[in-house]
């Protein structure tokens, strides 16, 4: 994996919106000073899955933007960053950070001369990965994060002091964080850190407590995932209709049956296929757990673990 690290500064308006497009997202770039003069000042490390860097714009400006395909987490270390999304709005100063949800159109009101942000993009794949993995669940739950971090908690503050002490390394030419050896060890211990920052403890502990429509139909698949499962074969089990448990599972789980199912049946392969005996082969273990198409089976298997099954077990 090739890292990349990028010093910028300058005082053009296109040159500044380029470079930042560049580290982070492409977006509309609006001057909201009267005098119209500004700086930018960008240190970044790409390391592939996570980008960290500190920006300021020596400017008051907004910005408007997508977040296509991953999460941003902008964190003030000085001045004020005001955004709004979906109607809502959140201030952020230094000791919160702010959140943008992967493929949500928000708008950065503001983003005061005196802010020098502290900013971690994560692929949204990735992080969602690492979530799976760190919660230690079959279930590949969605992602709830939260619009602001209060960075004063425990957790919190370490995930904080753990990315302010690699972006103060900017200041020089990144060789080290910049190293592909190191780069993927720090993108993971971000990511981790980040994750359990930002999960409640209940779910790190499984899940809170859900109705019991819900737990029966759960127990059932994880009992027999290889089944043949219908929506009304679940509905019976539940001892209620398919809409209600379509609510119950959205409510309570955040994923339709089917999709818990289809991550139930995805671990349960990764499991054997990390453990695969001589002879066997990935489109056995595909139809052990109830997949009936390899080629449908491998595509679900990339989109969770970012690699094929037959990449998986030629290392």
């Amino acid at each position: 994996m090739t890292m990349a690290s990028t010093i910028t500064e300058t005082h053009d308006w296109d040159a500044a919106s380029r470079a930042v497009a560049g580290a982070y997202f492409p977006h509309t770039l609006t001057d909201l000073s009267s005098g119209g003069a500004m700086t930018l000042s960008m240190r970044t490390v790409d390391f592939g899955p996570v980008t960290l860097g500190r920006l300021d714009w020596g400017a008051d400006v907004s910005i408007e933007c997508d977040y296509p395909g991953a999460y941003e987490v902008n964190i003030p270390l000085s001045g004020s960053l005001e955004s709004c999304s979906q109607g809502d709005t959140v201030v952020s100063r230094p000791g919160q950070a702010t959140v943008f949800r992967a493929d949500e159109p928000t708008l950065i009101s503001r983003w005061s001369g005196d802010c020098t942000v502290l900013g971690v993009k994560f692929d949204s794949d990735y992080l969602q990965r690492e979530a799976d993995r760190i919660l230690g669940t079959d279930l590949r739950l969605g992602l709830r994060l939260p619009s602001q971090i209060d960075l004063t908690g425990a957790s919190e503050s370490s995930w904080f002091r753990l990315v302010r002490s690699l972006t103060a390394q900017l200041r020089e030419p990144a060789d080290l964080l910049a190293n592909p050896v190191v780069g993927p060890q720090l993108a993971g211990a971000i990511t981790s850190a980040f994750v359990l920052a930002v999960t409640p403890d209940e779910e790190v502990r499984g899940g809170a407590p859900r109705p019991r429509i819900v737990k029966r139909v759960l127990d059932g698949l994880n009992d027999d995932p290889a089944r043949a499962w219908t929506a009304a074969d679940m509905a019976e089990l539940a001892g209620t209709s398919v809409r209600r448990l379509q609510e119950g599972f959205r409510e309570y789980v955040g994923r339709s049956p089917s999709e818990c199912l289809l991550d139930i049946r995805l671990s349960r392969a990764d499991a054997d296929l990390r453990a695969l005996e001589p002879g066997v082969t990935v489109s056995e273990v595909a139809a052990r757990w109830g997949f009936t198409h390899a080629g449908r089976f491998s595509a679900a298997y990339r989109r969770r673990y970012g690699k094929s099954p037959s990449e998986l077990i030629r290392f």
